[in-house]
């Protein structure tokens, strides 16, 4: 054994430059993790969360109840009941998803013509009771009105994209 290395054996010196290390890295360098329940990371604008519908600026819902999202739904998750009105357009009476079953695809939203299903940016529903994943038309209704404004926002900036 050489002379150097029973010196580097004896004063440990691999040991305290993994130390030097940890330190630097400890008290020197900026933070890369998160306190997730008080901070959120960035999310993308295409982040699938959870569903919502949407209404137009005068309140009235846009789902035209065209069915397509229904059709197109591989995990059969989406079930769609209509009537017409007495102008003649047609609106849901009912409007399902089972989010037991979704699978977080988003072809709903891109067959929708009229942006009236969307997948928002909520990505926190963790529920008690399977019960409770049943979502009804009042339910993704008041998940529209709740997240709106961020839903805009990101249609907006993926819009370029399309």
């Amino acid at each position: 054994m050489k002379f150097g290395n029973l010196v580097n054996s004896f004063l440990l010196v691999e040991i305290v430059k993994g130390f030097a290390l940890t330190l630097k890295y400890m008290f020197f360098m900026p933070r890369v993790t998160i306190n997730y329940p008080h901070e959120k990371g960035p999310l993308s604008p295409r982040f699938r969360g959870e569903h919502a519908l949407r209404r137009y600026p005068n309140g009235e819902e846009r789902c035209i109840a065209c069915k397509l999202c229904e059709a197109i739904c591989p995990a059969l998750a989406i079930t769609i009941e209509a009537e017409p009105r007495e102008d003649g357009s047609r609106r849901t009476t009912k409007y399902d998803i089972d989010m037991t079953k979704c699978i977080y695809c988003g072809l709903c939203q891109e067959a929708c013509p009229v942006d009236a299903i969307v997948e928002g940016p909520n990505f926190e529903f963790a529920t008690e009771t399977r019960e409770e994943l049943f979502y009804n038309k009042d339910k993704l209704l008041d998940n529209g009105d709740r997240w709106e404004a961020q839903i805009a926002a990101n249609i907006l900036a993926d819009a370029p994209y399309r």
